[in-house]
């Protein structure tokens, strides 16, 4: 894997100094990659607001400045061949990759990366906050934008970010929101756009764009389709049956069994995505802290992990292992004894007011089934009813916007290879609460999140003690939230498929483009 990388780093430099020829044209004939989710594609098509499963197409179509890598865990070259900063970190330069068309034919150019960063921070939505820091953009010539700063932050893993820092065409059309609504993009990545039908098992298709400027050269899939199949059991048929291509997560029994069958292939690593119970504490029973806490201590969190066999390991803190914010010696016990005090302190338990409580997650996820039955298991005998429900997962999202739930069930992985979205997009007060979804409205939690993107820079010892304090506000004083366990990506493709690497920075993504269809 080093050495692959390596030499597409070392290619990647080639092209930066030289202009590069023309592209090869995109692969002729019917050459498919299928990726199967259970959950719905695309929430958003806009880039400026997209902030959800679509990253999964998006990083397909769309391409940032800078790429975070997994073997030397810095930026690394996309659409910037290289870039600088000042002494004190408030002004950096970069400098962009010649020959880069974007899917609508037009240039990609400085003014065309400053008019794209500046309508994602206009936008003031979804993780358009990763700009906050930027007080100005400057064109200094056709390749070069600088960014003036108001406080230091570490901008070349910014501009990394999974999610609003794409590159786009502004100019498009002249109504880009009416634009990207109806389906389309105007990336520079190496798919484009060609089908969408909304709310279908075969939701998005995606063709090569000719011009990608790394070229066409030797064997690469023409076609990425995007099916939506919410049944695992059934997504691993089609696996079998050839099918589909790639299937993001299976349950344990279904991944054994795919390590076991002639002609798959099955790769697992840890992952940056972790797993949170929000708790609704805005109305409801779950406001009133002690029923909140009393929930936490009724989560079986050891017999969850045994349970999803490998699939999943401990959840410590907030922030998984190998990001800043990582607090070690957290992970949290099962405590009846402690959860039924609580309960009937507040009026609930056995000898007190049935209580029931409604937990929504994503259909399909036989992870979030299995919590959920042990969790209704667990709270039976202290009188607590679990109104579990599965839902497609925008259903699920408009659902939570209104507060329609007591327990909102998900997954969270990081805007970039950094321990800030965790706190600052899900625990930081937000109206309207987009993924604030246990609708916490904490004042000095805010006070104190708000120091931490320029302590990352000037002071990380500083920064690592702001986010154990903010760790203990969210999960001790406040019990906004209950921590099950962190993903361990477990992944079944056909053994045709060649090239994959997972990268944990860019959750679920397959880069398609890197891979090598044979057989």
């Amino acid at each position: 894997m080093r050495r692959r990388l390596a030499a597409a780093a070392a290619l990647m430099l080639l092209a930066a100094c030289s202009t590069p020829p023309e592209p090869p044209q995109a692969p002729a004939g019917v050459s498919s990659f299928v990726y199967v989710d259970n959950l719905d594609i695309v929430t958003e098509w806009d880039p400026s607001r997209s902030y959800s499963n679509e990253i999964v197409a998006f990083q397909n179509m769309y391409e940032t400045l800078t790429f975070w890598n997994p073997v030397t865990k810095k930026s690394s070259p996309r659409l910037a061949t290289s870039w600088r900063s000042s002494p004190d970190g408030r002004t950096w330069t970069f400098n962009l990759r010649p020959g880069v068309t974007f899917h609508t034919g037009r240039q990609l150019d400085a003014t065309a990366v400053k008019a794209s960063i500046e309508r994602t921070m206009q936008a003031r939505t979804g993780a358009s906050y990763i700009w906050d820091a930027v007080s100005s953009i400057r064109v200094d010539g056709p390749a070069t934008v600088t960014f003036a700063l108001k406080y230091p932050v570490p901008l070349d893993l910014v501009a990394s970010s999974t999610y609003a820092a794409y590159i786009y065409d502004t100019q498009a059309a002249p109504d880009l929101g009416k634009f990207f609504a109806a389906g389309r993009d105007a990336g520079s990545g190496p798919y484009t756009v060609t089908k969408w039908q909304k709310g279908k098992e075969d939701e998005l298709t995606l063709s090569a764009y000719d011009k990608y400027w790394r070229g066409w050269e030797g064997p690469h899939y023409n076609t990425v389709k995007f099916r939506v199949v919410p049944d695992p059991d059934r997504a691993w048929r089609l696996l079998q049956r050839g099918e589909v291509n790639f299937v993001p997560r299976l349950n344990s029994r279904l991944f054994a069994e795919a390590a076991a069958e002639p002609g798959v292939r099955t790769s697992e690593r840890p992952s940056f995505q972790t797993a949170m119970m929000l708790f609704n504490t805005a109305s409801g029973p779950m406001r009133d802290v002690r029923v909140r806490r009393a929930v936490q201590k009724a989560v079986d969190y050891q017999g969850l992990i045994k349970d999803l066999k490998g699939a999943v390991a401990p959840a410590s803190g907030i922030v998984p292992e190998g990001l800043m914010g990582h607090v070690p010696g957290r992970m949290p016990r099962q405590d009846l004894a402690g959860a039924a005090q609580l309960l009937a302190k507040a009026g609930y338990g056995p000898a007190g007011r049935p209580l029931r409580l409604k937990l929504t997650y994503g259909e399909g996820d036989t992870d979030w089934h299995l919590l959920a039955t042990r969790l209704a298991y667990a709270l039976k005998p202290l009188n607590i009813t679990i109104d579990a429900q599965a839902m497609p997962w925008n259903a699920q999202w408009d659902l939570g916007k209104k507060r329609g739930q007591d327990i909102f069930v998900m997954y969270w992985w990081p805007d970039y290879a950094d321990g800030y979205s965790y706190f600052g997009n899900v625990f930081h007060s937000a109206s309207p609460p987009v993924f604030n979804l246990a609708y916490l409205r904490d004042h000095t939690l805010d006070a104190l999140l708000d120091t931490v993107p320029e302590l990352t820079v000037t002071d990380r010892a500083a920064a690592q003690r702001a986010y154990e304090q903010a760790t203990k506000r969210v999960l001790d004083l406040r019990a906004a939230a209950a921590m099950p366990w962190v993903v361990n990506y477990q992944r079944a493709f056909q053994g045709a498929v060649q090239g994959y690497d997972d990268n944990p920075a860019y959750p679920d993504v397959v880069f398609v483009y890197d891979l090598r269809p044979s057989g």
